[in-house]
C-alpha cells in the first residue's frame, strides 16, 4: 500500500482540488492496481476542512498541533502502521499531477524530492515571479526540498526517525537525515506539483512566507 498524507490548517477553500487530483494519481495505470491510502492531517480545523475530506471519502486524523511537523508526523506513523511502504506528502494548497506516484515509485530511490510550479500568481508583480524562477532549478539533482512534492520509502523514513516536530522545515530536516545517512535521493524536476501562490500561508516561515520574502527583496 501507498500512503499520501496532507497536513491541513483550515483548508476548506482549497483542498478539495488537492484531493481531486490525489485520487486521480491514485488510479494511474503505472500502479498496477496497488491500493493508495490518502489521509489528511487536521490541524487545529475550525472550519469545514473536515467536511471536504469526508464528501470525498478521505480519511482524517485530528489534533490540535498548530505544527505542521507534527501533522506530518502524525499522519505518516497512522499510514505505516495501516501498512503503507511508501510515503508521499503534499499540501492542501497544491495540485499533484496523475503520475505523481507511479514517478516516485518508478525512480528507484529512497527518497524523492521534486519540484513545484505556481498555480496563479494572484497580485504579485512580474518581478516577483522572475525572481522565484531564476532561484529555481527544474533539472535532475535539484538542490529544492518541498512538503508539496516528497516521498520517501517507510524503511528509510522509519530509519531516520521522521518527520521532526518542527513548525516550519520539517521537510528539509527529513530529507537532510536521509542524506547524512546515506539514503539514496532521487531530485527530479518531473513530475512538478502545481502549488498556491496566496498571501495567507498557513505555515510560517514555510513557502508562503518565501514568496512575501522575495517581493520585499524585489
Amino acid at each position: 500500500m501507498i500512503g499520501v498524507l496532507v497536513p491541513a490548517h483550515d483548508e476548506e477553500a482549497l483542498i478539495g482540488d488537492c484531493l481531486r487530483s490525489l485520487q486521480a494519481a491514485a488510479r494511474c495505470p503505472g500502479l498496477a492496481g496497488e491500493p493508495v491510502e490518502v489521509l489528511v492531517a487536521l490541524d487545529s480545523c475550525t472550519d469545514g476542512t473536515a467536511a471536504v475530506c469526508a464528501a470525498h471519502g478521505v480519511r482524517t486524523v485530528a489534533l490540535q498541533a498548530r505544527c505542521v511537523g507534527r501533522a506530518r508526523a502524525t499522519a505518516a506513523d497512522m499510514l505505516l502502521a495501516m501498512g503503507a511502504r511508501w510515503i508521499a506528502t503534499t499540501d492542501a494548497d497544491s495540485r499533484v499531477p496523475v503520475d505523481w506516484l507511479s514517478a516516485q515509485l518508478a525512480c528507484g530511490a529512497d527518497a524523492f524530492c521534486g519540484t513545484v510550479r505556481v498555480a496563479d500568481w494572484l497580485d504579485f508583480a512580474p518581478r516577483v515571479r522572475a525572481a522565484f524562477l531564476a532561484g529555481e532549478r527544474y533539472e535532475d539533482g535539484h538542490p529544492h526540498v518541498h512538503g508539496a512534492n516528497l516521498g520517501v520509502s517507510a524503511a528509510a523514513y522509519r530509519a531516520v526517525g521522521g518527520f521532526p516536530p518542527l513548525a516550519a522545515h520539517e521537510d528539509q530536516a527529513l530529507v537532510a537525515a536521509l542524506a547524512r545517512d546515506g539514503f539514496v535521493l532521487a531530485r527530479r524536476p518531473h513530475p512538478a506539483v502545481v502549488t498556491s501562490a496566496r498571501r495567507d500561508a498557513r505555515a510560517r516561515h514555510g513557502f508562503g512566507d518565501y514568496l512575501l520574502a522575495l517581493e520585499a527583496a524585489a
